[in-house]
């Protein structure tokens, strides 16, 4: 048995002062000492545990009382899906964050882990001796920790809505997955947003809805495209989540399901249609252009915007060509800024821009950077987002 802890404090509950306390576990030595070499050159975190098995982990939970666990799917004697509810049981606002390699069993695992209130989910290098891979795995890493423990920290504990199970479409094929639950009541502080200025919404009819979305995303994502029939039917809708291969293979099946509208990634040149869901692939930055009469998609293996692949602005900026103002933009729950550049754009031009508000947001990064630029003209939580674009689209223009 490998376990080694650092500090201690009071069981039960997460310290209100003092570094993040991050429990780290997984069976291979390697990334133990990764990841602990990671947190520990971070003045905010430390590593309170690093252990070999989710049993381990589970057992010590108590007495380790960590705010974030990096738990990695595939273990020995008890594996991260089955550690993970265990852990919750004990250590509620535990912050959880999955880890595994990029398959597409382990993204199913990983969708699954949200269902069970997993916070995040992070992909693994196949190999740490790539220097490019082990270098975005330690950035995301390490800012999953800071601006989730951060969360927690800021406010009580309110898990974000988890992907329930959901009852699939008459046609649908694959495995059954993610209807969303009722978001849950906010039992925290009001949101900055209350007090933020937003402008009138654009006079234009849209003709197309475009949403972004990272941290937190997929459950947003789920939640709202449940409420988007006749949207969906009416207009092209098109999605960038921050989100790595394989898993937005995934995730466009969720969407799938829960919309009961076709939903896929998006593929190069295919022309784009009302009545269709298009998501950003995995590692391709997904943009809009013209083809003869007809709007294609048009996919970019270029270099990472705001350190992402799919980025939010190039889909943002592109669209700007096509519709012109005629654009409604939704910034969904995400670190970082992206989709605020774009978002401007798509103002400037004479569109409209919706954010997720902080108080149902996971992470108030992406919705709060376009909220304190000014470009918003609501800035509403998770469960008002879907009323108001569906009424947009109905020629409500307030």
């Amino acid at each position: 048995m490998s376990v080694a802890f650092a500090g201690n404090s009071t069981p039960g509950s997460s310290r209100e002062a003092g570094p993040l306390r991050v429990m780290i576990v997984d069976d291979s030595v390697v990334i133990r000492g990764l990841i602990s070499r990671w947190i520990g050159a971070e003045h905010d975190m430390e590593v309170a545990a690093s252990l070999r098995t989710g049993l381990e982990a589970v057992n010590q939970i108590e007495r380790i009382n960590p705010d974030v666990a990096v738990l990695d799917i595939e273990m020995p004697e008890l594996d991260g899906i089955s550690a993970l509810p265990q852990l919750l049981a004990k250590k509620r606002d535990l912050v959880i964050i999955m880890a595994s390699t990029l398959t597409r069993r382990n993204a199913e695992i990983s969708f699954k882990a949200l269902s069970l209130g997993a916070a995040d989910y992070i992909p693994k290098p196949e190999s740490t001796r790539e220097a490019s891979a082990a270098d975005i795995f330690h950035h995301d890493l390490i800012q999953k920790i800071r601006h989730l423990g951060a969360r927690l920290r800021r406010k009580p504990a309110v898990a974000s809505p988890p992907l329930a199970p959901a009852s699939p479409a008459p046609a649908a094929r694959g495995p059954v997955v993610a209807r969303p639950a009722a978001p849950a009541p906010a039992v925290h502080a009001p949101s900055s947003s209350s007090v933020l200025s937003t402008r009138p919404f654009s006079t234009q009819a849209p003709k197309v809805l475009l949403i972004g979305s990272s941290t937190g995303g997929p459950q947003a994502l789920m939640a709202l495209v449940a409420e988007l029939g006749a949207v969906i039917d009416r207009v092209p809708v098109l999605i960038t989540q921050h989100m790595p291969p394989t898993f937005t293979t995934i995730l466009a099946e969720h969407l799938a399901r829960t919309s009961r509208k076709p939903a896929a990634e998006a593929v190069d040149g295919e022309p784009v249609k009302p009545g269709r869901i298009y998501l950003a692939p995995g590692g391709k930055h997904m943009r809009v252009v013209r083809s003869g009469a007809d709007v294609a998609i048009a996919l970019d293996d270029g270099p990472a915007v705001n350190f992402c692949k799919p980025a939010v602005d190039p889909l943002f900026t592109s669209a700007i060509d096509i519709w012109h103002g005629a654009i409604l933009s939704v910034i969904l729950t995400g670190m970082g800024s992206d989709g605020m550049r774009g978002g401007k754009d798509i103002v400037a031009a004479g569109g409209s821009v919706i954010a997720q508000d902080e108080a149902s947001s996971v992470v108030w990064g992406m919705p709060g950077a376009a909220a304190n630029a000014g470009i918003c003209a609501a800035i509403l939580p998770l469960n008002q987002i879907g009323a108001r674009v569906n009424r947009l689209f109905a020629g409500d223009r307030s």
